[in-house]
């Protein structure tokens, strides 16, 4: 389960506690709608945050370039353009970029399967703290009969927050 959310005007992630409470707040009145990072007005339209995610790819934040990877993906399913997102931003040093290449490594979408390669992406987003890496790591080594190095793996996941390794 995902834990965070972005703001489209300035890419920073914010848990979704923070994000409800804050949202509550300008529900009741108390806060006015601006993004709690950048000060800017968050926006509404389609086009507004196309307009400003774009503009955070252009300044390479990391977190905004896999974000555009993700709607290549999963909303247009264009593999190839999503692969070299996702690439950008994992050079940049993003965890979830990371992960998605291991995932499409691991399903030959865009890419050819490639199993050294979809392990290569875990162990690297598995170091940046990716509790889903992690898991994916255990996983792989539990049905590769390392049953001691599976469970590592799971041990560090449940203490990073994911959930189903417990």
């Amino acid at each position: 389960m995902n834990k965070s959310t972005s703001y489209s005007c300035c890419s920073k992630l914010i848990c979704l506690g923070c994000f409800n409470a804050y949202q509550r707040q300008e529900v009741e009145g108390r806060r006015i709608k601006i993004c709690p990072f950048c000060r800017k007005p968050i926006p509404f339209t389609d086009e507004e945050i196309e307009k400003r995610r774009m503009k955070r790819v252009e300044a390479n934040d990391p977190n905004a370039i896999s974000g555009e990877g993700r709607i290549q993906f999963f909303v247009k399913e264009d593999y190839r353009s999503a692969f070299e997102y996702f690439t950008k931003a994992s050079d940049l040093g993003d965890a979830n970029a990371h992960i998605m290449l291991a995932q499409m490594y691991r399903d030959g979408k865009g890419v050819e399967n490639d199993r050294g390669k979809k392990i290569h992406h875990l162990e690297e987003a598995a170091v940046r703290g990716h509790p889903n890496a992690r898991y994916n790591l255990g996983c792989d080594e539990w049905e590769n009969g390392n049953t001691e190095r599976a469970v590592k793996h799971f041990i560090i996941a449940a203490t990073q927050g994911h959930d189903g390794s417990i």
